[in-house]
């Protein structure tokens, strides 16, 4: 059964929601198509409103399957959408994050925010492992990671598609990790 709420998690500054099929224009238009935004995510710039449509589906079915699952990042004083965010379970104990940002809001500290609600997440949620990765040429990704508190476990070569780099086949890719056991 699809779980129909999820309370927001709130920090300073910032509230992490559930996505609606309702955000799909302002996530499309904040950042699912900007070229610059999504360089270094590991899925294709959304194209038109029905790839943003597609992504709700996607995110509708992870929060049926599990008990977090993409998440929205919005300013908390305003409502504006700032990005996305979330838990993308491997098992019911390890999940991988990411963080994606419209560019207006880059250098704000907005993702080291959020990743650190993230975090906390996974711990309420038990998890033992929590990781993220990203491009090795990421390298505002790579150092956001490592101020909270994410600690490079490898680089691998040749290990994901990235498809928005104008580059083809397999890119190097860093894996980080939280913690250790139970985070």
């Amino acid at each position: 059964m699809a779980r129909q709420t999820f309370p927001p998690v709130l920090t300073a500054r910032l509230q992490l929601r559930m996505p609606q099929i309702s955000d799909a224009e302002a996530i499309f238009t904040r950042y699912g198509s900007d070229p610059e935004v999504v360089r270094y995510v590991g899925w294709p710039r959304h194209a038109d409103v029905t790839d943003t449509r597609e992504f709700l589906e996607f995110s509708r079915s992870e929060w049926q399957l599990w008990p977090v699952g993409p998440l929205l990042i919005e300013e908390l004083d305003t409502g504006r959408l700032v990005g996305a965010t979330g838990l993308a379970f491997d098992s019911i104990r390890v999940a991988s994050t990411g963080c994606v940002l419209a560019r207006d809001t880059w250098g704000k500290g907005f993702a080291s925010e959020a990743l650190a609600a993230i975090v906390q997440l996974a711990r309420q949620n038990g998890m033992q492992r929590l990781y993220a990765r990203c491009h090795v040429a990421n390298l505002r990704s790579r150092r956001m990671l490592e101020r909270c508190f994410f600690a490079l476990e490898a680089t691998k070569e040749k290990h994901a598609v990235y498809p928005n780099i104008g580059a083809t086949g397999l890119q190097d890719e860093c894996w980080y990790s939280v913690g250790t056991g139970a985070i």
